[in-house]
């Protein structure tokens, strides 16, 4: 590491050359937190995180307090931070959900459909032909009123219930998800089991399937390791928008075995070191992430940051 914290940057052949980081501990980092985080407190990270240089930030889920209850203040949560200049993705799982973001002005939707009938039934309480029955009304109102749209498909590589995932179920779900009118789609590893073999061959069949690299992001989780080496992967697929959380906060409510999100942090240092733009300044990046691990009073699990803290820390004591 350099003294200033920066990795050394040595360009690899045939990767992007910019990436655009979907930031979604705001949302899915924080709704796994044992209490709620005040709203003031969740602003102030959403304030952080743009100062930081990411771009695209999912602020919060316009769901039932019922079911998401760290969440439950999306509609005073969502006015803090609508004056920034970023996209603020929302998630909403029904009608009600969207119409709730589209009265506060939130132009960037999210759904989130499930690639498993367990899952489905778990996190939905539906089946997965059901809860995509329930969204396609949902995307074409949002489509509309001139939002934009975004599919999650969860268990696209395992499920806990289930085990390995056919290719073929995940394309599906992820074909009718694009057919409904959803702009991008985004892979979920949701219990972090994928590798990169099985990484290219899910991106090669969606390609093969009529859905274009260039609307497609992934979403990874580190429970055995992976997700920077399954990141890479799909770098070398040509994906381009890549999802993170800051700190690596985060994990799934309804999916046991689910550890934390690919951090943010981890995920710029390969990326820069790699010469592959982000426009994400680290050190204010992991400022705020160092940051947000005292307001919840624990460490953060990105190693990143604890190698960057420390430093700090060190350069501080100096």
């Amino acid at each position: 590491m350099s003294t200033e914290g920066l990795p050394m940057v040595v360009p690899a052949q045939d990767l992007p050359a910019r990436v655009r980081i979907h930031e979604v501990g705001a949302r899915d980092g924080l709704q796994n937190e044992k209490t709620s985080v005040p709203t003031a407190v969740k602003a102030e990270f959403v304030r952080r995180l743009a100062g930081a240089g990411l771009t695209t930030i999912e602020a919060t889920s316009f769901v039932h307090p019922k079911w998401v209850p760290q969440l439950a203040d999306a509609e005073q949560l969502f006015p803090l931070v609508s004056d920034l200049d970023v996209e603020l993705p929302v998630l909403v799982p029904n009608q009600r959900g969207l119409d709730r973001a589209l009265a506060l002005g939130a132009r960037r939707i999210a759904v989130f459909a499930s690639a498993t009938e367990s899952f489905a039934k778990a996190n939905l309480n539906r089946t997965v032909d059901e809860s995509l029955a329930v969204f396609e009304p949902v995307v074409r109102q949002a489509k509309d009123a001139g939002a934009q749209v975004r599919g999650y498909v969860s268990m696209c590589f395992g499920d806990p219930w289930e085990g390995a995932v056919p290719l073929h179920q995940v394309a599906r779900v992820c074909t009718a998800l694009r057919d409904m009118g959803c702009d991008e789609l985004s892979l979920g590893d949701t219990i972090g089991v994928a590798t990169p073999g099985h990484v290219l061959e899910l991106l090669a069949l969606l390609n093969e399937e009529g859905v274009p690299t260039n609307e497609i992001g992934v979403h990874f989780h580190d429970t055995y390791g992976q997700a920077l080496a399954n990141t890479y992967a799909a770098l070398e697929h040509g994906v381009t928008t890549v999802d993170a959380s800051a700190g690596g906060l985060g994990g799934c409510p309804y999916a046991k075995s689910a550890t934390g999100n690919l951090a943010t942090e981890d995920l710029v240092w390969m990326l820069h070191g790699l010469g592959i733009e982000t426009g994400v300044d680290l050190g204010r990046l992991t400022a705020t992430s160092v940051w947000m691990a005292e307001q919840l009073g624990r460490p953060s699990p990105s190693r990143t940051v604890r190698a960057l803290g420390k430093t700090t820390q060190t350069h501080k004591d100096q």
